[in-house]
């Protein structure tokens, strides 16, 4: 049996090269992504979310500073990186490139029934993602 931090692991390889089948076959069929403005559930959604941000940023990847194991659970602490080349569909509507690269940080907590994802809470600053993306202002004094 393969560590629960080495599936997490397999799942960022499988990210970071686009392997969105190879990803969404480390969730259980009845796993639920919850992420900012939005719940998947099930393999068609978690693939549809992840085909979501890949056709948004094809360049995207993940870079891990540290994995936390405990019991059934991973918590990931991550940076995501990309250039935002592609139409990038959101619950709010379709973004249409803006050519801007983002970077930001995020945490990611999966809990596993044997060696599948059953839960995968993504935290990251949508805020921060929309200013990088010149759809929305900075905060007076943001780069002060």
């Amino acid at each position: 049996m393969a560590s629960l931090t080495d599936i997490v692991k397999r799942g960022n390889e499988r990210f970071n090269a686009g392997d969105v089948d190879g990803l969404v076959d480390l969730y259980a069929p009845d796993a639920v992504l919850t992420s900012p403005g939005m719940t998947a559930k099930g393999h068609a959604e978690i693939r549809g979310f992840t085909q979501a941000w890949l056709q948004g940023f094809p360049d995207a990847k993940l870079t891990i500073k540290r994995h936390i194991e405990s019991g059934s659970s991973v918590i990931e602490e991550g940076v995501f990186s990309a250039t935002h080349t592609g139409v990038f569909p959101t619950p709010m509507g379709d973004i249409p490139p803006t050519g801007k690269r983002v970077e930001g940080p995020f945490i990611d907590i999966f809990d596993f029934q044997g060696e599948k994802v059953t839960r995968d809470t993504l935290m990251f600053d949508r805020m921060l993602l929309m200013e990088q993306l010149g759809l929305m202002p900075a905060p007076a004094g943001a780069g002060a």
